[in-house]
């Protein structure tokens, strides 16, 4: 994490509620960068952790994303929330 990441609006809000939600801290990743697009927040938890961050039926994320638009509308930016798949989730075969 760059110091310009922690700036970015809807940073510590999805930091605040991640490492709340999360068991394995360890392996939360929040990274952020800024384009002409607007902000690209992205973020890799544990497999354990992805069905928490999911919800049922996509609700927790959906919430989250609804809430980092109202964040972005406030600063005049437009904040957009990816998750990466867990590393432990690639199958080898």
């Amino acid at each position: 994490m760059s110091e310009d990441t922690a700036t970015l609006p809807g940073y510590a809000f999805l930091s605040y509620v991640l490492e709340a939600l999360c068991e394995d801290k360890d392996q939360l990743s929040i990274d952020g960068k800024k384009d002409e697009l607007g902000i690209l927040l992205t973020i890799r938890v544990s497999e354990r952790d992805m069905g928490k961050l999911i919800g049922k039926g996509g609700q927790t994320v959906k919430a989250l994303r609804t809430l980092l638009r109202i964040i972005g509308g406030n600063a005049s930016e437009r904040v957009n929330l990816k998750i990466l798949e867990p590393d432990s989730a690639v199958s080898t075969v």
